[in-house]
């Protein structure tokens, strides 16, 4: 289908256009309670159940969806010209991903699973329970790819097999990788559960805090994993469109905010979603007696430098987009100090 005489005058994008007619749900805001409870529709396209999630802090830089699959069912073979990155939310199941001429490759994944079918490869997801549907949420770059071309043929049925990202070869989905030291970066094509995987020390972030980089099926995005202390935040800080935050232990909050401007607060526990508008200050609070965990899916990579995220850890004052806890407006830790109050909690970090 072509979108370019549709969409010439329309106040609607490309993406907006080919979303409409894809007929699902559309949930939008700052953030998802529960993706896990979030209302899907039949997905004809996709074969399954879906909902699309259009998050204001996604700009135009990505998208997002939600695909349910019914006990012991499948999706329809499926290839695109956008990379995706899939967090299992529920369930077990299995995925094969071949290019036209290669042998297929099949994997299986649970709950915590992270995964990315590499670029414009043929995928088909497989739950093999037989009584629980499963679920998956995946972040891509839907949106920049079909505004750009406006053309829903080339973008999803394009034969084109990009050999250099995929080539059929045994162990591609082995859960193997390897650490990039100086960039804290763990590079692999499978993940068999984010929720224990190891972290390295992050305390240019927080106090205590730690985390390690994604990268994954040699793509121009990538993911991150982050955890707090009971009782801790991170320093406040700013960048691009686009990273959403899944949840996957601990109970708290966050801030957002444009500078100048009044907070907004969202409560969030194991499940949730939130994605940070850009250039927007945003902070994430764990009041919780245990640790706070999260994993972050972005439209732009580490490997590969599409934004650079330097100065997100470098001091406001110098240049860089972080505000030290010592600047940051005395009412953010007094709220803090009060929401540990109510559970219990030792607070572990100084306004200072």
């Amino acid at each position: 289908m072509d979108l370019t005489k549709t969409a010439a005058y329309s106040e609607q994008t490309p993406y907006d256009l080919w979303q409409a007619q894809e007929g699902i749900p559309i949930a939008r805001g700052h953030g998802i309670e529960d993706l896990s409870a979030l209302a899907v529709a039949p997905w004809e396209r996709m074969g399954a159940q879906g909902s699309f999630i259009n998050l204001i802090g996604s700009g135009r830089a990505c998208g997002s969806y939600v695909c349910e699959i019914p006990p012991q069912a499948q999706t329809r073979p499926q290839r695109y010209l956008f990379e995706q990155l899939i967090y299992v939310v529920k369930g077990r199941g299995a995925t094969t991903v071949w290019n036209d001429g290669t042998k297929k490759q099949t994997f299986e994944w649970q709950e915590g699973s992270l995964f990315s079918p590499p670029l414009n490869t043929w995928h088909q997801h497989f739950n093999v329970q037989g009584a629980e549907p499963a679920r998956f949420v995946a972040l891509t770059d839907a949106p920049p790819m079909i505004n750009r071309f406006r053309n829903l043929d080339f973008v999803l049925n394009n034969a084109y097999s990009f050999t250099d990202r995929f080539s059929g070869d045994d162990g591609y989905y082995s859960g193997m990788g390897q650490e990039i030291v100086e960039y804290r970066t763990w590079e692999s094509n499978f993940i068999p559960d984010v929720r224990d995987f190891g972290l390295r020390d992050r305390s240019a972030r927080g106090k205590g805090a730690t985390g390690i980089r994604l990268h994954l099926a040699a793509n121009t995005m990538s993911a991150h994993l982050e955890q707090y202390p009971s009782g801790t935040y991170p320093r406040g800080h700013r960048h691009g469109p686009g990273a959403h935050l899944v949840i996957l232990s601990g109970e708290g909050y966050s801030f957002f905010w444009e500078e100048g401007q009044p907070r907004i607060r969202i409560d969030w526990r194991p499940g949730s979603l939130l994605v940070p508008p850009a250039n927007w200050f945003h902070q994430h609070f764990n009041p919780d007696n245990q640790p706070v965990r999260y994993l972050a899916l972005k439209p732009w990579g580490f490997t590969y430098k599409v934004e650079d995220l330097s100065k997100t850890d470098q001091d406001i004052r110098s240049g860089g987009t972080q505000i030290e806890y010592g600047d940051q407006d005395p009412e953010i830790h007094e709220i803090f100090r009060g929401e540990c109050a109510k559970r219990g909690t030792e607070v572990r970090v100084n306004n200072s």
